[in-house]
């Protein structure tokens, strides 16, 4: 479900009067609109106010052809500059932030304190320039908006929280300048015809959007949430997966020790007690006893081409995936080494990095990738059957390697797997078939999860 489009929604039947019902007993917006005018034209005459070039010399209120939509009865079209005012804030020196007790507001809502205030009653803000251009904040009763913002005066005819809801529906920004850094006046908004409700009604509305809008914060949560279980979900099949508790044996499987034997005919268990607490027909091994350990290219910047051997690197291992990127390192074929090409069934390994949340991070080979070698900071977990590889990737994926690994290669400031690392981690194998079998199973739950997660995402 998409909650942005669904809010955006709301707002749409709410500026359309669609969204509450009307209430005939209503003071018309037009009514109110005059008062205010002619409140205007006393202050005029009183000398208090100027009058603006654009402002009508009449009370009569304006009637606009060619509206974008038909509005209800007690409704009435107007400019926004009939009814609101803008002025940019006032500048601040960046290290008078978070000096003081007032909130500092920006195009991006609060961002430091200041010790002074140039707001007293809360008050509507827009964003006046760059990537936060005509976002909408209401402001505590005392606050500093910074020269980043339009400070906003409106007429008694608008409930605040109503004429947020206008302004966010408006979506301002469309009426920016098309430079680099975007930026909105009053030359740009105040010209644009608004729909008017009555007072009584902008009440009703600010109400039923509140209602629907908790409705889809607890929508947005219950998502969140659910993301979090299917993660966990997956984490908690794939360590049922390697301590056999899956799928059950079969006493007619082929013992993994038979498999290892035919590996390596001088395969001994790696036996440390533990293998009392997995399957009878599951043999404790490490990766070096199944795969080999395949190091990375080092190779010069001055040796980078367009063309050639095509180097894997970090951004390469994406959602346990090899990716292309479009910045991939090409470098000359005199580096090609037929036998650390990237092969069908390979794990390619993140060995060295500075973040501790991508060390060991790993993508997994789906085909062969002719020209294809991995770099310095990559490893290659290649099993020594082909046949085993699907369940290889699958440890590979799981906490237990993954707390293995973080605890192993921690630096002061790079963090490194060594191929000794890779090489004495234990697992457990279950028999081929049994393998297989899990391999399976993980696939079917897995795909149910992921759809799961893709409807989340329309």
């Amino acid at each position: 479900m998409d909650t942005k489009a669904l809010r955006q929604k709301i707002l749409d039947l709410a500026i359309h009067g669609k969204l509450v019902p009307q209430d005939p007993n209503d003071e018309p917006a037009s009514v109110l609109l005059e008062r205010i005018k002619a409140e205007k034209e006393r202050l005029i005459k009183e000398g208090k106010i100027k009058r603006s070039k654009k402002s009508a010399k009449t009370s009569d209120t304006p009637h606009y052809e060619n509206v974008p939509f038909e509005v209800p009865e007690g409704w009435v079209w107007c400019r926004l500059g009939d009814v609101i005012s803008i002025k940019s804030g006032d500048s601040i020196r960046v290290r008078d932030n978070r000096q003081g007790e007032y909130p500092i507001y920006g195009g991006n809502g609060i961002n430091g304190y200041y010790s002074d205030c140039n707001v007293k009653p809360d008050t509507i803000v827009i964003g006046r320039v760059g990537f936060y251009c005509g976002s909408i904040h209401q402001t505590v009763s005392k606050a500093w908006v910074t020269d980043n913002a339009f400070i906003v005066s409106y007429e008694s005819v608008f409930n605040s929280e109503y004429l947020c809801h206008l302004l966010e529906w408006l979506q301002l920004s469309k009426t920016s300048n098309s430079t680099a850094q975007p930026v909105i006046s009053g030359k740009g908004i105040y010209p644009l015809l608004i729909p008017l409700p009555p007072l009584s009604e902008q009440e009703r509305i600010v109400s039923e959007v509140k209602r629907c809008f908790t409705l889809i914060d607890i929508i947005e949560n219950g998502k969140s949430d659910l993301q979090t279980t299917i993660k966990q979900t997956k984490s908690k099949i794939l360590d049922l997966a390697i301590h056999g508790k899956l799928v059950p044996q079969d006493p007619n499987d082929e013992p993994a020790i038979e498999l290892l034997k035919r590996i390596n005919p001088d395969f001994t268990p790696c036996d440390n007690g533990h293998s009392r607490k997995f399957p009878q027909s599951w043999c404790s091994v490490t990766v070096n006893d199944v795969c080999s350990i395949i190091g990375g290219v080092s190779y010069n910047k001055a040796d980078i081409q367009d063309t050639g051997i095509r180097i894997l690197r970090g951004g390469n291992i994406q959602n346990g995936k090899v990716i292309d990127c479009f910045d991939d390192v090409f470098i000359p074929l005199s580096y090609q080494n037929n036998d650390n090409q990237v092969q069908h069934g390979d794990i390619i390994v993140v060995a060295s990095t500075g973040s501790q949340t991508l060390i060991g991070k790993t993508g997994f080979a789906d085909r062969d990738i002719p020209k294809t070698q991995i770099g310095a900071f990559l490893r290659i977990v290649r099993p020594k059957q082909k046949a085993l590889s699907p369940y290889i990737r699958l440890i590979f994926q799981t906490d237990d390697y993954k707390g293995y690994i973080r605890n192993v290669a921690k630096g002061s400031n790079i963090n490194n797997v060594k191929n000794a690392h890779l090489q004495n981690y234990q697992i457990y194998l279950p028999p081929l078939e049994e393998q297989q079998r899990i391999v399976q199973k993980i696939e079917e739950l897995f795909s149910v999860l992921d759809n799961i997660q893709k409807a989340l995402e329309v």
